[in-house]
């Protein structure tokens, strides 16, 4: 009820400072102060004041914030630790899509031509009893080893 009270003389204070604004010929300042002031009134015979006041002294409506507020903080310890494991999200899109495109074999879709269908340094680079490790090394490098 004091509530109430507050807010209703308030929007009175308020529309009297338009009306005096209004006087001194500043009507887009006076209509502004107006709707300004219309504000708590309305809130008022809306009936979030009395919403308000009985959420306040509500033991259940101040678990229930107690409640809301560990499952934020839950959320965010998560996150943190989802984003210290995991790099930036820069990195995480990267790796991301460097996954959907390596899931198949690199050649896969290439047609097989044998010799010629390796690089030159590959070719150079493999002896005839040697065995092709870039497959490894490829791996290795894509999680930092």
């Amino acid at each position: 009820m004091i509530a109430e009270t507050v807010c209703s003389a308030v929007s009175v204070a308020g529309l009297g400072i338009a009306a005096v604004t209004a006087y001194r010929k500043r009507f887009l300042t006076a209509a502004r102060i107006a709707a300004y002031s219309l504000v708590p009134i309305g809130l008022v015979m809306t009936g979030a004041v009395g919403w308000l006041a009985d959420t306040a002294f509500s033991p259940t409506a101040w678990a229930g914030f107690v409640v809301l507020g560990g499952a934020w903080l839950l959320f965010m310890v998560t996150r943190a630790l989802e984003r210290r494991s995991g790099g930036t999200r820069k990195e995480r899109k990267a790796a991301k899509a460097a996954a959907e495109t390596q899931a198949v074999a690199p050649a896969a879709s290439a047609p097989s031509l044998g010799q010629t269908a390796r690089p030159a340094a590959a070719r150079h680079a493999a002896k005839p009893g040697s065995e092709d490790f870039s497959d490894i090394e490829a791996i290795l490098k894509k999680h930092g080893i």
